[in-house]
């Protein structure tokens, strides 16, 4: 994988480019070190780097506002409109993420364990019989299933809501503005989705549209509009960002046969954890600044766009020794994966327990396995990093 580009030895970072996208982490480490804060005219955007500044801003919510979005490429007022409340601050925020999880309970994410397994198990089973698949194509299926059963979408439309749901994170080299394709493909899954909430209204089932629907408090009920961002902010993260991570773990334990050796010995959860740390898949957010502030002796304005790069504060060495160095044995307690403060994702629970079940799955059956580098393929978005394809060949148990 090659490193990102550089102009005549000065730094460049740009998130729409491919080569950095396909390996960010030696630019991390230069704007750490050399700009931890960033200024990029030409894309008009600053950004933070180190787990100091960035942990700071996640828990600020009134300096760093999502208000605008939290993506370049999607910087808009109405961005809650399509995102829910991750493009809200407080007190919008606290309104919607306390009804959210009227619906979105510990115990309901808890109680989906045996369905994860059910659906890693029916997805794994023909990839490992044949012994040569596609790591990332294959696992793909497991979210898809999760998330249609939580949200209760029926079977027949799932690869359907896979195959748009990955149109919605794509983007062309450079491409620094939304395609029409995710419009096209936003106005599908929001379509099916107002279908759902109109069923569940007539209908409520055991599921995560009726309970978001029924969702009360003190007479405050959510809007049909409310619950479809809520549904396409689910079933984008949940789907894409799971699919990701699990893939990046089954890469980084075959580049370092030590680590995997510990994760089959079963630190499966800490395996889970070092990965989401060292090669998460989700690398930057964006927040636009309510007042004028210094940050690392520079006056930054208000109304400025900055980008939090969340992927890069999970590698600095101020808080990880050895950061570079991929280590189950490690804590991880203070990675940012998942965001921090108000906006910590919703989802964290149900993202751990499927990683944890999918990769359980795969050391029960399988005693090693080697990677086609040559087949490798990156899914190019500015905003999530992972793998297209990951051709795998396994020996079973």
């Amino acid at each position: 994988m090659s490193a990102a580009p550089e102009c005549e030895g000065l730094m460049l970072y740009n998130p729409f480019d491919h080569a950095l996208q396909e390996n960010p982490y030696p630019t991390y480490t230069r704007l750490r070190d050399e700009a931890p804060l960033y200024r990029n005219d030409e894309l008009d955007f600053w950004a933070l780097s180190r787990h100091t500044d960035v942990n700071a801003a996640f828990r600020d919510p009134a300096l760093f506002s999502s208000a605008h979005g939290v993506t370049l490429e999607m910087w808009d007022p109405a961005a809650a409109d399509l995102v829910g409340f991750l493009a809200m601050d407080p007190p919008r925020h606290t309104r919607m993420r306390a009804l959210v999880s009227r619906g979105f309970t510990p115990a309901r994410v808890a109680g989906l364990e045996p369905a994860v397994r059910a659906a890693a198990r029916e997805c794994l089973a023909p990839a490992l019989e044949a012994g040569t698949f596609d790591f990332a194509g294959v696992v793909s299926a497991v979210p898809v299933y999760v998330i249609s059963e939580l949200l209760g979408v029926p079977r027949e439309d799932r690869a359907e809501m896979l195959r748009l749901s990955e149109i919605l994170i794509t983007r062309h080299d450079g491409d620094t503005g939304i395609p029409q394709a995710f419009w096209d493909a936003g106005l599908a899954l929001t379509t099916r989705y107002r279908e759902l909430i109109a069923e569940r209204r007539a209908e409520p089932r055991d599921d995560l549209v009726s309970a978001l629907v029924m969702a009360e408090i003190d007479g405050d009920r959510l809007g049909d509009e409310e619950i479809v961002a809520v549904l396409s902010l689910i079933g984008i993260a949940g789907n894409e960002s799971v699919t990701k991570l699990a893939a990046n773990a089954w890469y980084q334990a075959w580049l370092h046969p030590g680590q995997r050796a510990i994760a089959w010995a079963g630190a499966i959860i800490a395996w889970v954890e070092e990965t989401l740390r060292y090669d998460g898949s989700a690398q930057m957010v964006a927040r636009r600044l309510t007042r004028d502030t210094v940050l690392h002796g520079t006056e930054v304005p208000a109304g400025a766009r900055v980008v939090l790069l969340g992927a890069s504060a999970n590698r600095d060495p101020r808080v990880f020794p050895h950061a570079d160095r991929y280590d189950l044995t490690r804590d991880t307690g203070q990675a940012l994966a998942f965001g921090s403060g108000p906006h910590f994702c919703l989802g964290a629970a149900l993202a751990r327990l499927q990683l944890r079940v999918v990769l359980e799955e795969f050391v029960a059956a399988v005693d090693g396995y080697e990677i086609d580098e040559k087949g490798i393929a990156f899914v190019h978005s500015p905003n999530l990093r992972g793998f297209r394809a990951l051709p795998t060949e396994v020996t079973l148990r």
